[in-house]
């Protein structure tokens, strides 16, 4: 696919439309925009469309389009799309469904599309197509709300109906372009990634995702847009088996491990959000105000209710509300009433309702402060404009202050219901972000500085794919028993404990005789159930009776026996594990071990590849970490010990040998001291 003839397809200097139901939308909806260039209208019978007079095939047209809108039947779809590549056309739109998202027959049907468009580029099949307001095209069958203007975001979405929905917002969000990709047989959501990230009007962008076809080049699309400060914000869905199942029977996609997703958004600094408003709420944030350089913020509003909320709301997130130094309050309190307590959030009272001078005082010395944005809460009133002028004199008190200081500003409604259209036209015109929810609000300012500290931390190296595509069949994997599985943690340099493997009692306790009792002494098999659930692990053993007892009782349920030095004073149990995703490869898992592993679910998983920061970071995320760091007067653990194994882990990922390993527990001990792997299962490639 050419990149050059994406970018005439998205860009065109000249559009033709095939077809009439949908067509008759683009051609419309085109020149309504204000698009400049030519438009030529398609169709074998009609004399014309909306005004244009239609050629009855695509080889009668004058010149190859650099777009096409192919509105018809999904057979007679191909063979435009043939036609079109025979003669040099740019790229099409394919409004048609009937292809790989109903089944063999529409798979079928795909491949045979992908074959008539070669190297020309297809968005869709099964989508609504695209609207570039930048350029004045609307290639789309239907209705919109998107509008003609210069520079804004740009939403690329699977789904043509949540695409239309989003054209409608009325909340001043700046929409620049939607793409609706659909069944993606040519065009996927990182190609368009890569085209707009060449148009400089763009200024953040959006994303719905239901799959990723290829995570390398959207990790390099991601790592480009951090390059170029665009800030990314996105909509995964997948998060349950339900969305999961959904997205497969909607458009042949398939999702990968969500928590991967994760730690690769988290990466790229691209904010994962859950729902609708909060999306737009926070590209509308990034693309009027941009990433905050720290995460202090300000609040302000005339209730006491709404300081109190806001100051919960932002718990969790990574803002804060500083408190205000006394000379602050002070500057503060002579703008305000004796019997206004000055705090921030600030409960500026009603005492300067009204009186726009006074109100822009307060303002102005709150805003004074070293915080990165300012909010002031303003909820309209449902009545007529001029009940309203108490309202808009406030608004404009905000104003004035803004421009005064030169900070960012932020007016804040509660609900879409409360900031009419006019607010909204009137903040844009004063450089001020209007917004709409509190909690959506201050999620956008996490959001945005978060994006911050990923820019700061510097050019990533490209994401590393390895064990992608692992052979199922267990013929070609070789399950190793745990003393081959130590034997070769040992080899890439993880501690084990000492012992041996022994297949009789006496050999059992000849190997306690050079180890100091207690010892430990559990089945060896390559036993596919945790060895605690079927009591397969005796530990503690404090001399021969002992031994002897239990090491008959083990051999009766297998065969080979590890007896090992009991390894007592541990400071945490900590899991490590390897595992593959079709989509990642192999990635790395950290998190708190032992027995209750699966109940507590404390991990975090880590993509490749894998640095000494990255560990370390990972570790800190886990509820244990304090365990490690020395809790409540105990002995801190070894850290250095732990990310040495850790990593001494990741030399083996890299090796491409692994297909599953699991180290539960790795035992942190007292710093200085070590850490040391006391049970293993490890899978191999042959």
């Amino acid at each position: 696919m050419s990149q050059s003839n994406l970018m005439r397809l998205i860009s065109p200097r000249s559009i033709a439309v095939v077809g009439h139901r949908g067509a008759d939308f683009a051609i419309r909806e085109t020149l309504r925009m204000g698009y400049s260039g030519q438009i030529w209208s398609v169709h074998p019978t009609r004399e014309s469309i909306e005004g244009l007079d239609c050629y009855k095939s695509i080889a009668d047209l004058p010149q190859p389009p650099d777009a096409t809108f192919i509105a018809v039947n999904a057979e007679s779809a191909i063979d435009v799309v043939a036609e079109l590549n025979e003669m040099g056309g740019s790229g099409a739109v394919l409004y048609a469904s009937g292809f790989a998202e109903v089944g063999d027959d529409g798979s079928k049907r795909n491949q045979r599309l992908i074959d008539a468009a070669a190297n020309m580029p297809i968005i869709g099949p099964n989508c609504y197509g695209f609207i570039n307001g930048l350029d004045r095209v609307a290639l789309w069958p239907d209705l919109h709300g998107c509008e003609a203007l210069d520079k804004g975001v740009a939403i690329i979405t699977q789904s043509g109906n949540i695409g239309l929905n989003m054209t409608m917002q009325s909340i001043g969000l700046p929409l620049a372009y939607m793409f609706t990709l659909g069944n993606q047989a040519s065009i996927n959501i990182t190609d368009i990634m890569q085209a707009v990230l060449k148009d400089e009007r763009v200024n953040a962008i959006g994303l719905h995702i239901e799959s990723i076809k290829d995570i390398a080049a959207f990790d390099a699309a991601g790592r480009l847009a951090l390059k170029k400060k665009i800030p990314i914000v996105a909509i995964k869905s997948g998060r349950t088996a339900v969305s999961a199942k959904i997205a497969l029977s909607h458009t042949s996609s398939l999702t990968g491990i969500d928590e991967l997703f994760d730690v690769l958004f988290e990466r790229l600094g691209i904010a994962r959000v859950d729902t609708v408003p909060e999306f737009l709420e926070a590209l509308k944030l990034f693309s009027l105000m941009g990433p905050i350089e720290h995460n202090r913020v300000a609040s302000m509003s005339c209730s006491g209710g709404e300081a109190g909320m806001m100051a919960d709301l932002i718990d969790g997130l990574d803002i804060s509300f500083p408190s205000l130094e006394n000379s602050h309050k002070e500057n503060i309190k002579k703008t305000l009433n004796e019997y206004v307590e000055v705090e921030n959030p600030l409960d500026y009272h009603t005492f300067v309702w009204g009186d726009r001078d006074r109100t822009a005082s307060c303002f102005k010395e709150m805003m004074s402060g070293n915080f990165a944005a300012t909010m002031l809460l303003l909820d309209w009133p449902k009545t007529d404009q001029e009940n309203q002028q108490d309202w808009d004199n406030t608004l404009l008190a905000f104003c004035d202050a803004a421009k005064e200081t030169g900070k960012n500003a932020i007016v804040l409604a509660s609900m879409a219901d409360c900031m009419p259209k006019r607010i909204i036209e009137k903040c844009r015109k004063y450089a001020i972000v209007p917004m709409i929810g509190l909690d959506t609000c201050l999620k956008s300012l996490h959001h945005a500085y978060r994006w911050t500290k990923a820019f700061k931390r510097g050019p990533l190296p490209a994401i590393t794919i390895t064990g992608q595509s692992p052979n199922k069949e267990k013929k070609n994997h070789q399950t190793l028993n745990e003393y081959q599985a130590k034997q070769l943690l040992s080899e890439y340099g993880l501690s084990i404990p000492q012992g041996g493997l022994v297949s009789s009692t006496n050999d059992a306790l000849q190997i306690a005789k050079k180890l100091n009792y207690p010892v430990a002494i559990k089945i060896s098999s390559d036993i596919s159930v945790h060895k605690t659930e079927m009591d397969a692990v005796r530990t503690n053993i404090k001399d021969e009776e002992e031994l002897k007892l239990a090491a008959t009782e083990l051999l009766s349920i297998g065969s080979s026996l590890l007896v090992e030095d009991m390894i007592e004073d541990a400071v945490a149990e900590l899991i490590v594990g390897v595992n593959t995703d079709p989509s990642f490869g192999n990635y790395l898992v950290i998190g708190s071990g032992g027995v209750l592993v699966e109940l507590v679910g404390d991990s975090v998983p880590l993509l490749l590849p894998i640095e000494r920061q990255d560990v370390i970071y990972a570790l800190s995320q886990l509820k244990l970490y304090p365990l490690i760091k020395g809790y409540r007067g105990k002995p801190a653990g070894d850290l250095e010990a732990l990310v040495d194994a850790v990593m001494s882990v990741v030399d083996i990922i890299n090796s491409n040998r692994i297909v599953e390993l699991d180290i539960n527990p790795l035992l942190v001990l007292p710093r200085g001291k070590g850490a040391m792997a006391v049970d293993a299962l490890v899978k191999l490639r042959k």
